[in-house]
């Protein structure tokens, strides 16, 4: 089933920010390449990434304990994988939601994580390619 035509305006219309080292953040848009300081984070041009979140499952607000428990899961298990992630935010016209830009998983993990969380998409992509929106059933 798909996202209703407001829900997919909401993601394509979010800024995907994500914290940089020494200060600030990147922004990830949709149909954009990959900024340029996240490049850094990437092992090689051809390593996909992916910008994912544990808050709010199947795109409905949750109270906020139980989104940070989640997000505190979806950690670990980034851990358990040896992905690398950083912090970021999904930053929408009235919403906000902690994520996180996760490198060193393919697309199948990153699919497989969004399911377990039950998130109905992600932000991903493949090095300096285009960032691009995942739609999960």
């Amino acid at each position: 089933m798909s996202a209703p035509d407001s829900l997919r305006r909401a993601w394509l219309e979010t800024e995907y920010r994500v914290r940089l080292p020494r200060g600030g953040c990147a922004l990830i848009r949709i149909g954009a390449p990959l900024p340029e300081s996240l490049r850094d984070f990437l092992d090689d041009g051809n390593e996909p990434w992916g910008f994912i979140t544990a808050w709010n499952p199947h795109a409905r607000i949750a109270p906020r304990s139980f989104n940070r428990a989640r997000q505190r899961e979806l950690r670990d298990a980034l851990r358990e994988l040896n992905a690398q992630y950083h912090a970021g935010i999904g930053a929408g016209k009235d919403w906000r939601e902690p994520s996180l830009f996760v490198t060193g998983v393919d697309f199948e993990m990153l699919d497989a994580l969004a399911r377990r969380f039950q998130q109905a998409a992600i932000v991903r992509g493949v090095g300096r390619g285009m960032a691009e929106l995942r739609e999960l059933d």
